[in-house]
């Protein structure tokens, strides 16, 4: 009966109705009982103490007071704008000033009633003053006494507009907990609770809405963070175990002939201890029986490419095939030329297919991908199309993975009898706790050493009123024979954002670098994909100064004699991104530069965007300021943006509650595999209810 309860629709709550409920579903995700009823609040007020209106001073920001409201006066020449009025106590009184829902609080007071007033103190004229309080009528036994804290809940203006503000939601709430009563059913053993002292799921629950006192929010904080990473690191142990367990591999047996002709003869760079390490652990993958499954972090210009080739190699001695999937055609393209010029003097066959293959060429690369001959193919999307069939793959690695979703990951699957090995890559350092939540069913290797004589990017803030400086700068790297990118975020000009848009730019740089003396390029997404290579190939091949391009550079484009990343507007990017493209230079023994150019005017996080960049060129502490700063995408299913699946987990601040949860988790699991023990009962038929949709129990048990 109860999960019947909180799975009701919300519209049957009383006070909601199909309005409002609309309006919940739209603006709050809000749909159902449970969704509301796991709707926290953000923070608390302190209703327990009752102030005099003499006791306001600048230390304390909200107050509760307890006096009539009198001198009520309507401002405004054509229309009423603002309403003020007197609230008064013993001590002293205090001006009340409104701005909405005049004609209601016109009528609202009666002058010789007694009020509670809740708000916080302004200061106007250097007069004290409250602008909308909460105002009730004064109840004698309602007042609180002793310990009373009052949720705040996050809502929206549209919500506000219908009588769904914060004070709103957090009554329709505690009618919610008034009808739930005592009937919220546990999902946790009684063992795990008494072990680390957690208190129960109902009281929780209760006590995170209607907490008395700090020590009630703290324990139902901590009981409710605890089964949210239980619940979510069971699911990804599952998988992991599921996947070890019954999810056989192709064995690759030997490490061969072309991995060692590569390895001694054209590899162009001796490889780092971290590359080494991480080959080590991809080679143990290869040979176990199980299918390799493995997260292979590296920072811009580690070296992953090296890595993800020696794999491809095992695969092609053990007499299959590998595929290279990219999100974008610039950085598929940019990895066929480098794959191909690597395997240029071996016997190996590679091909590109990208959507822009022309038919004649898809044929011919359809039938030898069937047949066999076609040993290794790079590609994007155009990979996992149906059509595309192979003899014998057996190794599939995906650049960029947080760019693909789960379903199109999944798709090489379906393409052998034998599940692949999987390999994805990522230039985006991932934070600890986001590679525990998220990836916590797959190995996870970091290459955390850069390649020897690479120089760290120096990065400078520059102001857009320092461009005279800027363009004499970039007139002397080019003087020194080097090559410059210009990133800008739009390719046109918007009607909502006033920036230097790509076409304007490109016009203002034609006149402080005329031709024939400078030559410049433009690349960005709308061209079309032989105009792009056209306009690269230029660059590449240093018939170009400067490339003025959007984010279609941001990875994958290999230019080492470029050293000047110049970002306009790099306040609009977020700090992965201009972390990957600043990862575009510094790719060669010369000294290379990052320009990030803003105008002055700076929000608090563009400010502490441009400080990280500055400061740091260690990935990791990016990542770590940007998941502070932006947040994580959702961290499980197949959404890739958007809020994370948490309601009241904070990734940035419980690494620590994460990794003692991830080893309760795999402790429980040690113990009993399947869930079959009584005591975990309503833990397995709480996460069948939950995750019925993306597991199949029947696989494990």
């Amino acid at each position: 009966m109860e999960r019947n309860l909180l799975d009701n629709k919300i519209e049957y709550l009383k006070g909601v109705g199909p309005k409002r409920a609309e309006l919940l579903n739209k603006e709050l995700d809000i749909y159902t009982f449970g969704d509301l009823l796991f709707h926290f609040p953000f923070r608390y007020i302190d209703k327990s103490q009752v102030h005099k209106i003499s006791e306001i001073n600048s230390d304390q920001v909200y107050y509760q007071l307890i006096g009539k409201v009198t001198q009520m006066q309507s401002h405004g020449k054509q229309r009423v704008t603002r309403i003020s009025a007197n609230f008064t106590d013993e001590s002293g009184s205090i001006e009340l000033v409104w701005f909405k829902g005049l004609k209601w609080i016109k009528t609202r007071f009666e002058p010789d009633k007694k009020y509670v007033l809740f708000g916080k103190a302004s200061v106007f004229n250097n007069q004290f003053n409250f602008v909308h309080p909460d105002i009730e009528d004064y109840q004698p036994d309602v007042i609180p006494v002793g310990e009373s804290l009052e949720g705040v809940y996050s809502t929206t203006e549209k919500l506000k507009n219908n009588g769904l503000g914060s004070k709103q939601l957090a009554k329709l709430i505690k009618n919610l907990l008034s009808q739930l009563s005592q009937t919220i059913p546990e999902n946790l053993p009684k063992s795990m609770l008494e072990k680390h002292r957690l208190m129960g799921r109902n009281q929780a629950l209760h006590q995170i809405h209607l907490p008395r006192n700090q020590k009630d929010i703290q324990a139902a904080t901590l009981r409710l963070k605890f089964e949210e990473y239980f619940f979510m690191q069971l699911n990804m142990l599952l998988r992991k175990r599921k996947r070890e367990a019954f999810s056989k591999g192709v064995v690759f047996q030997k490490v061969g002939n072309l991995v060692n002709l590569f390895y001694k003869h054209y590899l162009p760079f001796s490889l780092t201890n971290a590359q080494k390490k991480v080959i080590r652990e991809i080679r143990h993958d290869l040979g176990s029986g199980h299918q390799m499954n493995r997260l292979l972090q590296g920072d811009v210009g580690s070296g992953k490419t090296i890595v993800a080739l020696m794999a491809m190699l095992i695969a092609l001695d053990n007499g299959y095939q590998a595929a290279l999937m990219a999100p974008t055609e610039i950085l598929a393209v940019q990895h066929y030329h480098s794959l191909k010029e690597l395997l240029s003097d071996m016997p190996v066959k590679i091909a590109l297919l990208t959507g822009s293959t022309k038919a004649r060429d898809r044929k011919p690369i359809h039938e030898s991908l069937e047949d066999g001959s076609l040993q290794i193919i790079i590609g994007t999307h155009a990979l996992i199309e149906e059509k595309v069939k192979f003899k014998h793959l057996a190794l599939t690695i995906i650049d960029e993975q947080h760019r693909f979703g789960v379903a199109q990951r999944a798709r090489f699957w379906e393409k052998t009898t034998t599940p692949p090995h999987m390999l994805v890559m990522t230039a985006t350092p991932i934070p600890r706790t986001l590679a525990m939540t998220q990836y916590g069913d797959l190995d996870i290797s970091v290459i955390d050493e850069l390649p020897p004589g690479r120089k760290p990017v120096k990065t400078i803030h520059l102001y857009h009123s320092q461009r005279l400086r800027l363009i004499s700068f970039m007139k002397k790297q080019i003087a020194e024979g080097r090559q410059i990118y210009i990133v800008y975020p739009l390719i046109k000009e918007s009607e909502k954002l006033d920036l230097i848009y790509l076409q304007e730019g490109y016009e203002s740089l034609l006149r402080d670098f005329p031709e024939p003396h400078y030559r410049i390029c433009v690349v960005h997404g709308q061209m079309k994909a032989e105009d792009k290579e056209f306009e690269m190939q230029r660059f590449v091949k240093g018939q170009a100064h400067i490339m003025v391009a959007t984010t279609v550079i941001e990875v994958g484009v290999n230019i080492p004699n470029a050293s000047v990343m110049v970002i306009e507007h790099a306040d609009r990017f977020g700090l992965s991104q201009l972390h990957q493209l600043r990862g575009r230079v510094g790719r060669g023994a010369d000294q290379s530069y990052c320009i990030l150019m803003t105008d002055f005017k700076l929000s608090a996080d563009g400010r502490k965007r441009m400080s990280t960049m500055v400061r740091t060129t260690d990935g990791f502490e990016i990542a770590a300021v940007d998941l502070e700063l932006r947040g994580p995408g959702e961290t499980q299913g197949t959404r890739q943006s958007g809020p994370v699946g948490l309601k009241i987990g904070n990734l940035i601040k419980d690494e620590k509650l994460i990794k003692h949860v991830r080893a309760v988790v795999n402790q429980m699991l040690d113990d009993d595999p399947h869930l079959l023990k009584p005591e975990n009962q309503n833990t397995k038929a709480f996460f069948i209810s939950q995750f019925r949709q993306s597991f199949d129990w029947g696989q494990i048990g």
